[in-house]
């Protein structure tokens, strides 16, 4: 009922906006520290299942698999999803706005019950830039992570409210100003 999913693409802000809502006393559930804490969890069966339970060699060994990352995944959502549920179910007790960190929502398709979302934007050539200075990476290594995810001209329009962050953090802040504003106004 309260919940209101936080989603982007990689290098659109949306962990900046994440800060920022925490800052302005917001609840956030991200779902990476989830993730992270699933998978240390469960290290000894991550393990048996594909040699090594190292998070960078786990990568890569799915990032190269269609195979072996679908069955990382079918392990590890359900346990995901089961946590991030829990905490939801916590959170609702106080009647009260939080927020769900997914940065792979659209791209999931497993968070059907949250109808609210909200998608941080930034146009393509602006997340490319950042992504290319934040990671150091060539621009085709850029190129390839942004398209691993559904376009963010695709996910802006399937969103309940976007939070424009083409601009620097100053516009950012007066952009969250105006969602939270948009939130108190439609509670």
């Amino acid at each position: 009922m309260n919940a209101i999913i936080l989603t982007g693409s990689i290098a659109t802000g949306k962990s900046t906006v994440a800060s920022l809502l925490k800052l302005y006393g917001y609840s956030v559930i991200n779902a990476d520290e989830v993730a992270h804490e699933i998978l240390k969890k469960y290290s000894n069966e991550i393990e048996k299942m594909f040699g090594t339970n190292e998070r960078k060699e786990l990568g890569k060994i799915v990032f190269n698999d269609e195979n072996k990352k679908r069955k990382l995944e079918q392990f590890l959502h359900p346990k995901i999803k089961e946590n991030i549920l829990e905490k939801s179910n916590e959170l609702e007790k106080y009647n009260i706005p939080y927020f769900l960190d997914i940065p792979l929502y659209f791209e999931t398709k497993n968070y059907n019950e949250f109808k609210n979302i909200v998608v941080v934007y930034t146009p393509y050539e602006v997340q490319l830039q950042r992504l290319i200075q934040r990671n150091n990476i060539s621009q085709e290594e850029a190129q390839k992570l942004i398209n691993f995810q559904l376009p963010i001209e695709e996910k802006k329009q399937k969103a309940t409210y976007v939070i424009d962050n083409s601009k620097d953090l100053k516009y950012l802040q007066k952009e969250v100003d105006k969602f939270i504003k948009y939130l108190k106004e439609n509670r």
